[in-house]
């Protein structure tokens, strides 16, 4: 018997540039990976109009406190960029859902626990930080 897991989606978008399309394109996307993935989606968490160069996020301290709670197994984002931009917050925060138990997971971002997913994800967070 397949064990099912639980699965929350974190979007963000950051400006005015973009808006909640965005956020309803990155849900999509989320939600058509967790059907590959056979993940089931029970919660969804969303910032509209603010920066991942900071944790200054309502709904990202949310995400982050309920995965204390064991509402989800995986955390689903579109890009890791959508996570943080700052390098020593995306490792604090990942670190924290690691001791929760919660795997960070991303849809354009296939990377595993391989060496070499681990030096290209420091890479993928060095130039999001940069490109802010």
């Amino acid at each position: 018997m397949n064990r099912i897991i639980r699965a929350a989606s974190y979007t963000r978008y950051s400006s005015d540039n973009q808006r909640e399309k965005s956020i309803a394109a990155q849900e999509r996307a989320i939600e058509e990976y967790c059907n590959k993935k056979g993940y089931v989606l029970v919660k969804r968490y969303a910032d509209e109009a603010k920066s991942a160069t900071t944790d200054n996020r309502s709904n990202f301290q949310c995400m982050i406190e309920e995965s204390m709670l064991g509402a989800y197994e995986v955390l689903i984002v579109h890009k890791l960029d959508r996570f943080a931009r700052n390098r020593y917050d995306s490792a604090h925060y990942k670190r924290k859902l690691k001791l929760n138990g919660i795997r960070l997971e991303s849809v354009l971002e296939q990377l595993d626990n391989s060496p070499e997913s681990v030096i290209l994800e420091s890479v993928l967070e060095g130039m999001a930080e940069y490109y802010s």
